[in-house]
């Protein structure tokens, strides 16, 4: 039988190195960003977000979180800048989560984590597919956006509605119209460092950028992600998505660079 990750005692983060040996690698993700130790580079560009709602296409649930789906087969949500040299297409958004709302974000700052962590994923268009570019160095940039309980997000409720027709593993809904640049905080200020996936296969691909400024988002829409489920349709114990978040990894030497607007 095929081994199933998840974030349970027997097959969490504790156990994925048995399966996947890079888990124990020098580029691990998510690490602890300490403010002092990152480094103003002034050759960090702004972030450039050209995204369009046309290219939304599916939510659903993949038993260990929920994904947004994208159309990355043309440059219509298109990320750039920042320390990118290239332009990568946005293929996916997911969230992070724990038990509780001071422990839901992958990553922290100063040793503080927020209640979730929003991860929008993008591969590399020098590469012909994203199959490909996620066996290369510079194969992905994903973009961190950290979530603290102050309030609704409206823009949110969107996501939130669909949640309801993809309650079970395996589910999907068509899921169209969205422009997830209505997610970004108003400051683009960030952290980037080179690291990994932060779910199997862990490959050591991504270039992370770290958005400083935290959204606000209400104590009921992170408890709607509690609610999903990891259990597929007729299976029993019907277990919840209580929390899917990995553990910090360390940093192993490695240079954390910071832009401020």
């Amino acid at each position: 039988m095929s081994f199933i990750w998840g974030y349970n005692k027997d097959n969490g983060p504790d156990t994925w190195y048995k399966h996947f040996p890079i888990a124990n690698g020098k580029k691990q993700s998510p690490i602890d960003i300490q403010i002092w130790n990152a480094k103003f580079d002034s050759s960090l560009k702004p972030l450039n977000f050209n995204y369009s709602a046309s290219t939304a296409r599916r939510i659903v649930n993949k038993g260990h979180c929920f994904e947004v789906e994208f159309d990355s087969s043309i440059d219509k949500s298109v990320l750039s800048g920042g320390p990118l040299t290239e332009k990568y297409r946005l293929t996916q958004l997911h969230f992070h989560w724990g038990r509780r709302d001071d422990e839901g974000s992958e990553h922290s700052i100063d040793d503080m984590k927020y209640a979730s962590e929003l991860h929008l994923v993008h591969w590399n268009t020098k590469y012909s597919t994203f199959s490909e570019s996620i066996h290369q160095n510079d194969g992905l940039a994903i973009v961190a956006v950290f979530l603290k309980v102050g309030g609704v997000h409206p823009e949110l409720e969107k996501i939130m509605d669909a949640l309801g027709s993809i309650k079970k593993r395996n589910m999907s809904t068509v899921f169209t119209n969205f422009n997830p640049a209505c997610l970004l905080p108003d400051i683009k200020d960030f952290w980037t460092y080179p690291g990994s996936l932060t779910i199997p296969p862990l490959l050591e691909c991504v270039t992370w950028i770290v958005l400083r400024e935290p959204v606000n988002v209400s104590k009921e829409q992170v408890c709607k992600f509690r609610c999903l489920y990891s259990t597929m349709e007729g299976e029993h114990p019907k277990k919840h998505i209580k929390e899917n978040c990995r553990p910090r990894q360390p940093l192993q030497g490695r240079v954390i660079r910071r832009f401020l607007l």
